[in-house]
């Protein structure tokens, strides 16, 4: 799996729209808020062109991409928090994903109402964030109740965790992400307390063209220091009926990128990710892990025993492999190298682990 991302956004702003174009799934568009009543899963194949190349090169029997996973939740409203809407229902299902995607309104529409009236984005991003800052602050005042009271039973253990949550009910209650304070502090969340608003986060624009709507929402990431990936919903959307080859094609006259490999592209950044290929049993295949990753963890993506096991592994760069035109010239040519068990992966790695069953 490359990544999981979770979608949260207002109703009516277009998050159903986003989804079914990222995923080419078939969740219910509708112009009236909450029809996302049930959260929305889609998985889909990481687009990475280098796969293609490699096909060419070492012509396996089977290519297999790596994948990610988004969930798409019902819109937050003003109060989700304390139980208006529908949204703080489902906020469960995105506290295990790895980046929050928040889709903002950035168009004006006569058949699509806005819940407050109107689009703006200044203000319908404060109304989602605050909602998913209160929504940890509950999270974290519960598990503070009950830290406290086993303080005494294990004093060390406890009380550190204890003055954490305390310092974090005090960032949050002034309207701050966890993520901030979690990065000022160097400090990290106990593994089963997942904050949504300690995740990476950015924002989908979803525009019908270029207009001042977009500019706020620009001012608004830039002050926040997040990226903004712009799609064109409702085109997106409408291209999803033609063919692969007919919407690249469409792609290239309209000018066009590919939304899902914008959003893939961001994601793996703010999580530092990479991507490395294996071709044993002629299986052409992609896997994603986070940068700095060592290569006996990196075989551990694939089977357990394989980590337990490393003695080594065989790596050659996609750059290299291409330039030499095959695995063979490229070991004639040197290219092909060993490593230990303290070499991180790079991106691009095309790696063959050697390891003891």
């Amino acid at each position: 799996m490359g990544f999981k991302c979770g979608i949260v956004g207002l109703p009516n702003v277009g998050k159903s729209t986003i989804f079914n174009a990222l995923t080419n799934a078939s969740a219910e568009v509708a112009s009236f808020p909450f029809s996302t009543i049930n959260p929305n899963i889609g998985i889909v194949p990481v687009p990475d062109e280098r796969l293609k190349v490699l096909e060419k090169l070492l012509n396996p029997k089977k290519v297999t991409p790596t994948f990610l996973k988004f969930v798409d939740i019902a819109g937050l409203v003003k109060g989700a928090s304390e139980g208006e809407g529908l949204g703080n229902e489902f906020l469960s299902h995105i506290r295990e994903v790895d980046v929050i995607a928040h889709v903002v309104r950035c168009f004006e529409s006569k058949d699509i109402p806005h819940i407050y009236g109107h689009p703006d984005p200044e203000r319908d991003v404060e109304i989602v964030n605050l909602e998913l800052i209160l929504s940890d602050l509950q999270l974290v005042s519960r598990r503070l109740q009950k830290v406290s009271k086993l303080t005494k039973a294990s004093p060390k253990k406890e009380l550190r965790e204890e003055e954490l949550l305390n310092e974090l009910e005090k960032w949050l209650s002034k309207g701050k992400r966890a993520k901030e304070y979690l990065e000022a502090k160097s400090a990290k969340l106990p593994k089963d307390l997942p904050l949504i608003t300690a995740k990476p986060y950015f924002y989908i624009a979803n525009i019908s063209e270029e207009n001042h709507l977009l500019e706020k929402l620009l001012k608004v990431a830039e002050k926040e220091n997040v990226p903004v990936v712009k799609v064109f919903g409702k085109l997106e959307l409408e291209l999803q009926e033609f063919s692969s080859e007919e919407r690249e094609t469409l792609r290239k006259e309209l000018g066009m990128g590919t939304s899902l490999f914008e959003v893939v592209k961001v994601g793996y950044k703010l999580l530092e990710l990479v991507t490395f290929f294996t071709t044993a049993h002629e299986d052409l295949r992609a896997w994603t892990v986070r940068k700095g990753t060592k290569a006996p963890e990196a075989a551990g993506k694939i089977h357990s025993d394989m980590q337990r096991g490393f003695i080594k592994v065989e790596v050659i760069s996609f750059e290299d492999l291409v330039k030499a035109g095959s695995e063979k010239r490229a070991r004639e040519l040197g290219l092909v190298r060993f490593e230990g068990k303290e070499y991180e992966v790079k991106d691009g790695d095309i790696l063959y682990f050697r390891f003891n069953a």
